[in-house]
Protein backbone atom coordinates (compact mmCIF):
# COMPACT_ATOMS: atom_id res chain seq x y z
CA UNK A 1 0.00 0.00 0.00
CA UNK A 2 1.39 3.47 -0.75
CA UNK A 3 1.27 4.86 2.60
CA UNK A 4 4.75 5.33 4.12
CA UNK A 5 3.98 8.48 6.62
CA UNK A 6 1.02 7.43 8.92
CA UNK A 7 -0.99 10.28 9.92
CA UNK A 8 -2.30 10.87 13.40
CA UNK A 9 -6.06 11.87 14.37
CA UNK A 10 -4.94 14.34 16.27
CA UNK A 11 -2.32 15.79 13.48
CA UNK A 12 -5.40 15.90 11.01
CA UNK A 13 -7.61 17.63 13.02
CA UNK A 14 -4.72 20.53 13.46
CA UNK A 15 -3.82 20.11 9.72
CA UNK A 16 -7.61 21.09 8.70
CA UNK A 17 -8.17 23.87 11.45
CA UNK A 18 -6.24 25.66 8.74
CA UNK A 19 -9.09 25.23 6.07
CA UNK A 20 -12.26 25.90 5.34
CA UNK A 21 -13.50 22.21 5.00
CA UNK A 22 -15.15 21.26 8.24
CA UNK A 23 -14.42 18.37 10.00
CA UNK A 24 -12.86 15.14 9.00
CA UNK A 25 -15.96 12.52 8.08
CA UNK A 26 -13.56 9.62 6.76
CA UNK A 27 -10.02 9.06 5.94
CA UNK A 28 -8.14 5.86 4.38
CA UNK A 29 -5.09 5.54 2.89
CA UNK A 30 -4.97 4.52 -1.38
CA UNK A 31 -3.05 1.88 -2.44
CA UNK A 32 -2.23 3.41 -5.91
CA UNK A 33 0.82 4.85 -6.64
CA UNK A 34 4.23 4.08 -5.18
CA UNK A 35 5.96 7.50 -4.52
CA UNK A 36 3.82 9.37 -2.40
CA UNK A 37 1.83 8.88 0.44
CA UNK A 38 -2.16 9.39 -0.66
CA UNK A 39 -5.23 9.39 1.10
CA UNK A 40 -8.85 9.46 0.72
CA UNK A 41 -10.19 12.39 2.53
CA UNK A 42 -14.36 13.09 3.11
CA UNK A 43 -15.09 16.20 5.26
CA UNK A 44 -18.57 18.31 6.29
CA UNK A 45 -17.54 19.68 2.64
CA UNK A 46 -17.07 17.36 0.34
CA UNK A 47 -14.45 15.23 -0.76
CA UNK A 48 -10.69 15.76 -1.58
CA UNK A 49 -7.66 13.81 -2.18
CA UNK A 50 -4.67 14.31 0.31
CA UNK A 51 -1.18 14.12 -0.39
CA UNK A 52 1.90 13.62 1.55
CA UNK A 53 5.23 14.31 -0.51
CA UNK A 54 7.63 11.23 -0.30
CA UNK A 55 10.91 9.93 -2.27
CA UNK A 56 11.60 11.37 -5.65
CA UNK A 57 9.74 14.95 -5.21
CA UNK A 58 11.82 17.97 -4.60
CA UNK A 59 9.94 20.14 -2.26
CA UNK A 60 11.27 23.41 -3.68
CA UNK A 61 9.51 22.11 -6.81
CA UNK A 62 6.16 21.34 -5.55
CA UNK A 63 5.21 25.32 -6.44
CA UNK A 64 5.67 24.06 -9.95
CA UNK A 65 3.43 21.04 -9.42
CA UNK A 66 1.14 23.12 -7.66
CA UNK A 67 0.86 26.28 -10.26
CA UNK A 68 0.54 23.60 -13.34
CA UNK A 69 -2.44 22.07 -12.47
CA UNK A 70 -3.97 25.16 -11.04
CA UNK A 71 -3.05 26.76 -14.74
CA UNK A 72 -5.00 23.12 -16.01
CA UNK A 73 -8.03 23.57 -13.89
CA UNK A 74 -8.66 27.23 -15.25
CA UNK A 75 -8.07 25.64 -18.84
CA UNK A 76 -11.11 22.99 -17.92
CA UNK A 77 -9.11 20.14 -18.28
CA UNK A 78 -9.93 17.75 -15.69
CA UNK A 79 -7.00 17.43 -13.30
CA UNK A 80 -7.35 17.20 -9.37
CA UNK A 81 -7.33 21.24 -8.19
CA UNK A 82 -5.12 22.67 -5.26
CA UNK A 83 -7.67 23.76 -2.47
CA UNK A 84 -6.53 26.92 -0.50
CA UNK A 85 -6.18 27.48 3.45
CA UNK A 86 -7.98 30.37 4.46
CA UNK A 87 -4.25 32.01 4.00
CA UNK A 88 -4.31 31.33 0.45
CA UNK A 89 -1.77 28.76 0.25
CA UNK A 90 -2.12 25.16 -0.98
CA UNK A 91 1.41 23.62 0.61
CA UNK A 92 1.61 22.91 3.73
CA UNK A 93 3.05 20.24 6.43
CA UNK A 94 1.64 17.03 8.15
CA UNK A 95 3.58 15.05 9.99
CA UNK A 96 6.37 16.44 8.99
CA UNK A 97 6.04 16.04 4.86
CA UNK A 98 5.24 18.56 2.30
CA UNK A 99 1.31 17.88 1.62
CA UNK A 100 -1.62 18.89 -0.32
CA UNK A 101 -5.16 19.17 -0.26
CA UNK A 102 -6.76 18.28 -3.69
CA UNK A 103 -10.12 18.68 -5.55
CA UNK A 104 -12.24 14.73 -5.72
CA UNK A 105 -11.67 13.51 -9.77
CA UNK A 106 -14.11 11.09 -10.06
CA UNK A 107 -13.11 8.05 -12.35
CA UNK A 108 -11.69 4.83 -12.56
CA UNK A 109 -8.45 3.67 -13.81
CA UNK A 110 -8.47 0.94 -16.08
CA UNK A 111 -6.65 -2.28 -15.27
CA UNK A 112 -6.61 -3.61 -18.59
CA UNK A 113 -7.03 -0.39 -21.26
CA UNK A 114 -8.99 -1.37 -24.20
CA UNK A 115 -8.99 -0.03 -27.58
CA UNK A 116 -11.73 3.08 -26.79
CA UNK A 117 -9.77 3.94 -24.05
CA UNK A 118 -6.74 3.77 -25.57
CA UNK A 119 -7.77 6.87 -28.42
CA UNK A 120 -9.47 8.28 -25.61
CA UNK A 121 -6.25 8.71 -23.99
CA UNK A 122 -4.67 10.07 -26.77
CA UNK A 123 -7.11 12.93 -27.15
CA UNK A 124 -6.80 13.23 -23.18
CA UNK A 125 -3.05 13.53 -23.33
CA UNK A 126 -3.36 16.31 -26.71
CA UNK A 127 -5.85 18.31 -25.12
CA UNK A 128 -3.69 18.57 -21.67
CA UNK A 129 -0.51 19.73 -23.76
CA UNK A 130 -2.76 22.14 -25.68
CA UNK A 131 -4.15 24.07 -22.19
CA UNK A 132 -0.39 23.80 -21.34
CA UNK A 133 1.00 26.06 -24.27
CA UNK A 134 0.91 28.64 -22.46
CA UNK A 135 1.88 27.67 -18.87
CA UNK A 136 5.00 30.15 -17.89
CA UNK A 137 7.17 27.97 -14.92
CA UNK A 138 9.36 25.31 -16.66
CA UNK A 139 11.49 22.61 -15.15
CA UNK A 140 14.21 20.43 -16.49
CA UNK A 141 13.49 16.60 -16.43
CA UNK A 142 15.50 14.93 -13.52
CA UNK A 143 14.90 11.74 -15.03
CA UNK A 144 15.62 12.81 -18.60
CA UNK A 145 18.52 11.32 -20.61
CA UNK A 146 21.08 12.59 -18.81
CA UNK A 147 20.25 10.93 -15.91
CA UNK A 148 20.06 7.60 -17.67
CA UNK A 149 23.80 6.79 -17.26
CA UNK A 150 24.29 7.19 -13.60
CA UNK A 151 21.68 5.67 -13.02
CA UNK A 152 23.21 2.53 -15.29
CA UNK A 153 26.41 2.88 -13.64
CA UNK A 154 26.96 -0.53 -11.04
CA UNK A 155 23.84 -1.90 -12.53
CA UNK A 156 25.19 -5.00 -15.02
CA UNK A 157 25.19 -7.51 -12.43
CA UNK A 158 21.48 -6.89 -11.30
CA UNK A 159 20.58 -6.67 -14.65
CA UNK A 160 22.12 -9.63 -15.61
CA UNK A 161 20.94 -11.45 -12.02
CA UNK A 162 17.27 -10.75 -13.69
CA UNK A 163 18.14 -11.96 -17.04
CA UNK A 164 21.09 -13.62 -18.76
CA UNK A 165 22.33 -11.21 -21.13
CA UNK A 166 20.29 -8.28 -20.17
CA UNK A 167 23.25 -5.42 -20.24
CA UNK A 168 23.88 -6.04 -23.52
CA UNK A 169 19.93 -5.55 -24.18
CA UNK A 170 20.62 -2.60 -22.41
CA UNK A 171 24.06 -1.26 -23.72
CA UNK A 172 22.70 -1.64 -27.60
CA UNK A 173 19.61 0.48 -26.25
CA UNK A 174 22.17 3.55 -25.07
CA UNK A 175 23.72 3.33 -28.18
CA UNK A 176 20.69 4.32 -30.48
CA UNK A 177 19.81 6.71 -27.84
CA UNK A 178 22.83 8.63 -28.10
CA UNK A 179 22.81 8.52 -31.92
CA UNK A 180 19.40 10.14 -31.84
CA UNK A 181 19.71 12.60 -28.60
CA UNK A 182 20.55 15.56 -30.41
CA UNK A 183 17.16 15.24 -32.54
CA UNK A 184 15.33 14.97 -29.22
CA UNK A 185 15.87 18.53 -28.43
CA UNK A 186 14.90 19.98 -31.63
CA UNK A 187 11.39 18.57 -31.64
CA UNK A 188 8.06 20.41 -30.43
CA UNK A 189 8.39 21.37 -26.54
CA UNK A 190 6.39 22.06 -23.95
CA UNK A 191 4.96 20.91 -20.54
CA UNK A 192 4.37 17.11 -20.53
CA UNK A 193 3.22 15.16 -17.62
CA UNK A 194 5.54 12.52 -18.50
CA UNK A 195 4.29 9.71 -15.90
CA UNK A 196 0.65 9.29 -17.38
CA UNK A 197 0.17 5.27 -16.65
CA UNK A 198 -3.23 3.98 -16.51
CA UNK A 199 -3.07 4.35 -12.59
CA UNK A 200 -2.50 8.15 -13.01
CA UNK A 201 -5.84 8.14 -15.27
CA UNK A 202 -9.55 8.35 -14.28
CA UNK A 203 -12.25 6.50 -16.97
CA UNK A 204 -16.22 6.41 -16.31
CA UNK A 205 -16.47 3.68 -18.98
CA UNK A 206 -14.47 4.03 -21.99
CA UNK A 207 -14.70 8.42 -21.26
CA UNK A 208 -11.86 9.90 -20.47
CA UNK A 209 -12.22 11.90 -17.43
CA UNK A 210 -8.76 13.19 -16.13
CA UNK A 211 -5.69 12.81 -15.12
CA UNK A 212 -3.73 12.97 -11.84
CA UNK A 213 -0.10 12.84 -10.01
CA UNK A 214 1.58 15.18 -11.92
CA UNK A 215 4.48 14.98 -9.68
CA UNK A 216 7.16 14.00 -12.95
CA UNK A 217 5.80 16.86 -15.12
CA UNK A 218 8.19 19.05 -16.90
CA UNK A 219 9.17 20.65 -19.92
CA UNK A 220 10.14 18.73 -22.64
CA UNK A 221 9.61 17.16 -26.07
CA UNK A 222 5.79 16.70 -26.14
CA UNK A 223 6.14 13.44 -28.46
CA UNK A 224 8.09 11.94 -25.94
CA UNK A 225 4.98 12.21 -23.20
CA UNK A 226 2.89 10.23 -26.42
CA UNK A 227 6.34 7.85 -26.51
CA UNK A 228 5.66 7.15 -22.41
CA UNK A 229 1.77 6.71 -23.17
CA UNK A 230 2.77 3.94 -25.50
CA UNK A 231 4.97 2.27 -23.41
CA UNK A 232 2.03 1.96 -20.40
CA UNK A 233 -0.83 1.39 -22.67
CA UNK A 234 -0.40 -0.39 -25.55
CA UNK A 235 1.84 -3.57 -24.21
CA UNK A 236 0.06 -6.63 -23.17
CA UNK A 237 1.09 -9.38 -21.00
CA UNK A 238 1.85 -12.42 -23.01
CA UNK A 239 2.34 -14.44 -20.40
CA UNK A 240 1.34 -13.58 -17.37
CA UNK A 241 4.17 -15.81 -14.78
CA UNK A 242 7.15 -14.28 -16.97
CA UNK A 243 7.34 -10.36 -16.84
CA UNK A 244 9.81 -10.51 -19.50
CA UNK A 245 6.90 -11.60 -22.11
CA UNK A 246 5.14 -8.66 -23.15
CA UNK A 247 3.48 -8.36 -26.66
CA UNK A 248 2.21 -4.60 -28.36
CA UNK A 249 -0.97 -4.37 -29.09
CA UNK A 250 -0.89 -2.59 -32.52
CA UNK A 251 -4.92 -1.87 -32.31
CA UNK A 252 -3.89 0.17 -29.07
CA UNK A 253 -0.78 1.77 -29.79
CA UNK A 254 -2.22 2.75 -33.29
CA UNK A 255 -5.85 3.80 -31.45
CA UNK A 256 -4.18 6.14 -29.12
CA UNK A 257 -1.86 7.89 -31.82
CA UNK A 258 -4.78 8.34 -34.07
CA UNK A 259 -6.41 9.99 -30.87
CA UNK A 260 -3.74 12.19 -30.02
CA UNK A 261 -3.63 13.61 -33.83
CA UNK A 262 -7.38 14.38 -33.98
CA UNK A 263 -6.50 16.89 -31.65
CA UNK A 264 -3.11 17.80 -32.10
CA UNK A 265 -1.15 16.30 -35.40
CA UNK A 266 2.61 15.10 -34.61
CA UNK A 267 4.97 16.68 -37.12
CA UNK A 268 7.10 15.01 -39.38
CA UNK A 269 10.25 15.63 -37.01
CA UNK A 270 8.26 13.63 -34.18
CA UNK A 271 6.66 10.76 -36.03
CA UNK A 272 10.36 10.08 -37.56
CA UNK A 273 11.55 10.53 -33.76
CA UNK A 274 8.85 8.19 -32.26
CA UNK A 275 10.62 4.76 -32.38
CA UNK A 276 13.72 6.41 -30.42
CA UNK A 277 11.39 8.27 -28.48
CA UNK A 278 10.25 4.70 -27.62
CA UNK A 279 12.96 3.37 -26.57
CA UNK A 280 14.05 6.31 -24.74
CA UNK A 281 11.00 6.62 -22.48
CA UNK A 282 11.47 2.41 -21.78
CA UNK A 283 14.88 3.19 -21.12
CA UNK A 284 13.81 5.64 -18.03
CA UNK A 285 11.65 3.29 -16.90
CA UNK A 286 13.70 0.17 -16.40
CA UNK A 287 16.55 2.09 -14.81
CA UNK A 288 14.32 3.28 -12.32
CA UNK A 289 12.90 0.03 -11.20
CA UNK A 290 16.26 -1.54 -11.70
CA UNK A 291 17.40 1.08 -9.03
CA UNK A 292 14.70 0.71 -6.67
CA UNK A 293 14.46 -3.48 -7.20
CA UNK A 294 18.45 -3.17 -6.67
CA UNK A 295 18.23 -1.27 -3.22
CA UNK A 296 14.76 -2.12 -1.95
CA UNK A 297 15.35 -5.01 1.28
CA UNK A 298 13.68 -8.16 0.68
CA UNK A 299 11.43 -8.00 3.66
CA UNK A 300 10.00 -4.30 2.78
CA UNK A 301 6.27 -3.68 2.71
CA UNK A 302 6.24 -2.04 -0.49
CA UNK A 303 7.91 -4.27 -3.36
CA UNK A 304 9.14 -2.22 -6.25
CA UNK A 305 7.73 -3.17 -9.65
CA UNK A 306 9.78 -5.30 -11.74
CA UNK A 307 12.29 -4.05 -14.49
CA UNK A 308 11.92 -6.96 -16.40
CA UNK A 309 8.44 -5.31 -17.99
CA UNK A 310 10.55 -2.37 -19.38
CA UNK A 311 13.74 -4.72 -20.33
CA UNK A 312 10.99 -6.61 -23.21
CA UNK A 313 9.99 -3.13 -24.11
CA UNK A 314 13.81 -1.85 -24.54
CA UNK A 315 13.99 -5.19 -26.65
CA UNK A 316 11.06 -4.60 -28.87
CA UNK A 317 11.88 -1.08 -29.56
CA UNK A 318 15.76 -2.00 -30.55
CA UNK A 319 13.92 -4.14 -33.38
CA UNK A 320 11.32 -1.40 -34.63
CA UNK A 321 12.71 0.77 -37.61
CA UNK A 322 9.95 3.34 -38.09
CA UNK A 323 6.88 5.17 -36.56
CA UNK A 324 4.22 2.66 -38.83
CA UNK A 325 5.70 -0.22 -36.67
CA UNK A 326 3.42 1.74 -33.96
CA UNK A 327 0.07 2.28 -36.04
CA UNK A 328 1.10 5.97 -36.59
Amino acid sequence: MAVYTQVSDEALTEFLSAYDLGAALSFKGIAEGVENSNYYLETERGRFFLTLFEKRVNAAELPYFIGLKQHLAAKGFPCPEPVMGRDGTALRTLEGRPAVIVTFLEGLSPKRPNVRQCRGLGEGLARMHLALEDFAMTRANSLGPDSWPPLWAGRTDAANALQPGLSDTVEAAFVQILQAKRSFEELPSGTIHADLFPDNAFFLGDAFCGAFDFYFACTGALAYDLAVCLNSWAFDEGNATDASRLEYNFSKGAALIAGYQSVRPLTPSERDALPALCLGSAMRFFLTRLADWSSTPAGALVRPKNPLEYAARLAFHLRMKGAEGYGA
